[in-house]
């Protein structure tokens, strides 16, 4: 271990400038140097990148690096060879022309390539899954990982993959990399990417800079035009999130006649415009991007000075990721929620989709006639787009139908259509009921009488005193000392990360307390409020999970 860690010491100060590490970033480099899986959830700024590309310089091999952003990973590809005085990182995506593709396996096949970057979607090319076998890659990194969740904020199909490609790869350490993720994010992360006995790795979410406020509405009018109102009058640069396509054009326009430099951002505009806006927002050239969520992730800009929202998002998952882009540079931000309750049903009927059963059959039936079968080939089987593929394996897989091994998907032993699919609809109607819990969670979020603070970090299984003096709440609330006399009055025995169990929905975990009640996290239906009174009256509804009751 002293040997591991002098040479990552070395390699850290000589090749990237880094004297000093981060609280977590040595641990996890030692792990990856080591053999071992590792997933680190750090808040932005904090250094995940440097866990990879140190391991990555230091260990023989290629580094292959996943990553759903092309602009994001082009920004890596030139920091690591300006930081190594060589070209030894490189990319293949649908950007990159052939030339420079060729160029780039060549360094890979000659061992000149340390680091590698693809989209998700290259590895579901058979052709890229084999050359990177033929090379059995150093470290295999995954960024933006709760990409790979379906409680993530921003899931992806196209990294279900990732845990058949890893196993042919001959499982090199896996290293998964996310600014976000509550518990429930990184037990899935763990197991879709077939993690072995992972260093987990949580840094704490509190961003104390970033002012918390909601304001409530009743009129849908009203608060477009007090929305319109603050941003005006806000100093910049800054982001406000919409929900629609349409609502990015329509606040951008109306900003700009109030004299404010704004453009939209949306996945519907040409590839070459959304480029011109992030690169004129980085320039300081606007002075508001409004955008639906397709703006922002991967972005690298520390003076954001405000994130407004004018829709609620489907998560505090969501919420937070987005806020967390303002105020990077540790000086005073603000991130406000103007809130309809009316709003919540958008997110509502988002949340309600349930998959085709037709689908699910299809799929089952290509993998028990064709399995082992990897997912590409599979299409050609059952006739699915690839999103449409990818939810039905995913849902068949997690409830027991299908398993994914080295050489592809087969169906599990035994496993019929009928019951595979009747299991895969319950899976899919379980995960429907935890997405109607997130949402109930970011109501309580607009809607509590607490901390603003205290309730989105108890979200992520973080402790907190129960008083920030940063939200509006704590302002309209009073002291510390009267946060202390209110979490004085919480019942003892009931505190943050205490394993429970629950007559009908098993294991869970105690996310929050308060004087009446507490938060638990369900495995099998997501955030529930839970009355003291009613467990109390209620002998053997929710129990102390080490006292024999799981």
């Amino acid at each position: 271990m002293d040997r591991t860690d002098g040479q990552l010491r070395e390699v850290a100060a000589s090749r990237f400038g880094i004297e000093e590490f981060r609280e977590g970033q040595l641990e996890a480099m030692e792990a990856a140097a080591g053999g071992r899986d590792v997933l680190a959830v750090m808040p932005t700024g904090h250094g995940k990148s440097a866990i990879y590309q140190v391991v990555g310089a230091a260990l023989p091999g290629t580094a292959v690096v996943v990553s759903p952003l092309i602009a994001l990973q082009h920004d890596q590809v030139e920091a690591i060879n300006e930081d190594l005085g060589a070209e030894a990182a490189f990319a293949v995506n649908s950007r990159v022309g052939a030339r420079r593709e060729r160029a780039a396996w060549a360094a890979v096949e000659d061992g000149q390539a340390k680091f590698l970057f693809l989209a998700p979607e290259q590895l579901a090319r058979e052709e890229t899954v084999e050359r990177l076998a033929a090379h059995r890659p150093s470290l295999f990194v995954v960024d933006e990982a709760h990409c790979i969740s379906s409680w993530g904020h921003d899931f992806r199909p196209d990294y279900l993959v990732l845990s058949e490609t890893v196993e042919r790869l001959g499982h090199p350490p896996v290293v998964a990399l996310t600014a976000t993720a509550s518990p429930h994010t990184r037990a899935e992360i763990v197991d879709r990417l077939g993690m072995r006995d992972p260093l987990v790795i949580v840094q704490s979410f509190d961003r104390p800079n970033i002012e918390l406020r909601v304001v409530r509405h009743h009129e849908a009018a009203d608060k477009r035009r007090a929305l319109l109102r603050q941003v005006e009058g806000l100093v910049g640069p800054g982001l406000v999130y919409v929900a629609t396509r349409r609502e990015t054009e329509e606040y951008a326009a109306e900003l700009r006649e109030r004299g404010v430099r704004a453009e939209a951002y949306h996945a519907g505009r040409r590839q070459p415009e959304r480029e011109d806006v992030h690169a004129r927002f980085l320039d300081n050239a606007l002075d508001v991007v409004v955008a639906t969520t397709a703006f922002g992730m991967g972005i690298d800009k520390p003076d954001v000075r405000f994130v407004v929202h004018a829709d609620i998002p489907d998560s505090l998952d969501s919420y937070y990721q987005q806020i967390g882009r303002a105020g990077r540079d540790g000086a005073p931000a603000l991130a406000e929620l103007h809130y309809r309750s009316e709003d919540l049903g958008l997110q509502q009927y988002f949340a309600g989709a349930a998959p085709d059963p037709e689908d699910l059959e299809k799929v089952f039936r290509a993998v028990r006639r064709e399995g082992p079968v990897r997912a590409r080939e599979l299409r050609e089987h059952t006739g699915l787009g690839p999103r449409a593929q990818a939810r039905a394996l995913h849902l068949l897989e997690h409830s027991g139908g299908v398993r994914a091994r080295r050489r592809g998907y087969r169906a599990a032993p035994g496993a019929e259509v009928g019951p595979a699919v009747a299991a895969a609809l319950e899976e899919a109607e379980s995960q429907h009921r935890i997405d109607r819990s997130r949402i109930d969670m970011m109501r309580g979020y607009a809607e509590t009488d607490g901390c603003r603070r205290d309730w989105l970090l108890n979200y992520f299984g973080e402790e907190t005193d129960g008083w920030c003096g940063n939200c509006d709440q704590c302002e309209e609330e009073g002291s510390a000392a009267e946060a202390e006399e209110r979490a004085a009055a919480t019942p003892h025995g009931w505190e943050i990360q205490t394993p429970v169990a629950h007559r009908e929905w098993g294991h869970g975990i105690v996310m929050g307390a308060e004087p009446d009640r507490i938060t638990v996290l369900f495995d099998s239906v997501g955030y529930k409020e839970l009355s003291l009174r009613l467990i109390e009256e209620q002998d053997g509804l929710l129990v102390h999970e080490r006292a024999g009751s799981a």
